[in-house]
Formats: structure tokens, C-alpha cells, sequence
């Protein structure tokens, strides 16, 4: 949704920085690693600590930034089958590391409670969701089936969550940054099931069975 939304406007910003590191020699997989150091680098030294909102700011940033290397990678190779594919696995690191920076934050920087709990479970099931969602998209596309469908993109689960413990540490409340890790703990999942359900679907059309 906001992935979708977002695009044409960060390929208008930054097609300008994208041709001067063109210019430079710079490669769009030299990018893609750039990010990916940068983001899980800012996730695991502000979050966990008790950085949230400026974390938060510094990962929208980098997040906001995600669409450099895809813009200079079609102004100089055309993009690769390697660097999709580089770029998809660096993803899955990134999503991994923010999660597992906002469970951190719970763990050592929250009393026990009853929303610590709830938040610790959503956030478990977040990890294992965000990463069972492009597997589920990948694993249908090798048996020739395309299953984009889903709810949520994940530059929309990232927003949700870090908008959400942002808020918690602006001292809104403990419950909106628990309430952005089930909300992407259920969006992952029904993703998921839905990218099963479309799978199964296009399949019984081309097999007859499933």
C-alpha cells in the first residue's frame, strides 16, 4: 500500500543522487550492502538502548533511501537477476534486525507486564512472518506461479512498528508499540495464508488437482 503509494515519488527525489553515483562508478549491490549495513547498524545501536523515536527517524531514512540502488541499477546495468536477488536476501536481514531490536527494547527496557508479554509475542511472530512472506512469493514464483497478494508490503510493516514504538517512547503509551508488532504479526501471517490460498488456487487451474 504505502510501498505502492510511495515509489514515484522516492524515484523522482532520487534519480538525481542515483545518476551522480553513476557518475562515480558506484554499483547498485555496493548500495544495496551500504543500506543494509546502515540499517541494521542504526537498529541494534539505538533501539535496544532506549533510542526508539531516534532510531525510528535514522531507519526511515535509510528505509525512505531503499529505492537508490533499483533506480542506478536501471541506469547502468538495467538490474540483474543477482542483484534482485541480493538485494531481496539483504531485505530479510534488515526486517530481522529492526524486529529483534524492538524485542530487545522490551526485554531489557520494559517492566514485566501484561503488554511487555503481548508485545514479546507479537514481535516473535513478526520475525518469523516477515520472513515467511517473500519465501511464500519466491516458492510460488519456482513453480511458476506469481503471488503478489498480500495486505501489507513491507515497507508498510516497517512503518507500523516504528511508528508505533516511537509513540510508546513519546510516552503515549505502552500499548501502541505493542499494538504495531500484532498488527504486523497478523498482517504476515494472512499474508502468508493468502499467498497459499492464490498459490493453490493457480495451481488446480494448471493441474487439475492440488
Amino acid at each position: 500500500m504505502l510501498g505502492n503509494h510511495g515509489r514515484s515519488m522516492t524515484k523522482t527525489i532520487f534519480t538525481p543522487l542515483a545518476r551522480l553515483l553513476a557518475k562515480l562508478g558506484v554499483s547498485a549491490n555496493a548500495v544495496t550492502i551500504i543500506g543494509t549495513i546502515a540499517s541494521v547498524g542504526v537498529a541494534c545501536a539505538t533501539i535496544p538502548f532506549g533510542y526508539v523515536w531516534q532510531g525510528g527517524i535514522a531507519l526511515g531514512l535509510v528505509l525512505f533511501a531503499d529505492s537508490v540502488d533499483g533506480t542506478l541499477a536501471r541506469m547502468t546495468t538495467g538490474g540483474s537477476r543477482f542483484g534482485a536477488f541480493l538485494d531481496s536476501t539483504l531485505d530479510r536481514i534488515s526486517d530481522g534486525a529492526v524486529f529483534a531490536s524492538v524485542c530487545a527494547w522490551l526485554i531489557f527496557g520494559w517492566e514485566p507486564s501484561t503488554a511487555r508479554t503481548v508485545g514479546l509475542v507479537g514481535g516473535l511472530i513478526a520475525i518469523v512472518g516477515t520472513g515467511a512472506v517473500p519465501y511464500a512469493r519466491a516458492r510460488a514464483e519456482s513453480i511458476g506461479v506469481l503471488a503478489k497478494v498480500g495486505i501489507a508490503e513491507r515497507t508498510d510493516r516497517l512503518i507500523v512498528v516504528l511508528v508505533g514504538a516511537a509513540l510508546t517512547d513519546w510516552g503515549c503509551g505502552q500499548w501502541w508499540a505493542v499494538a504495531g508488532l500484532i498488527w504486523v504479526a497478523f498482517a504476515s501471517l494472512f499474508t502468508v495464508g493468502q499467498r497459499i490460498a492464490f498459490t493453490a488456487g493457480a495451481l488446480k487451474k494448471i493441474d487439475g488437482h492440488i
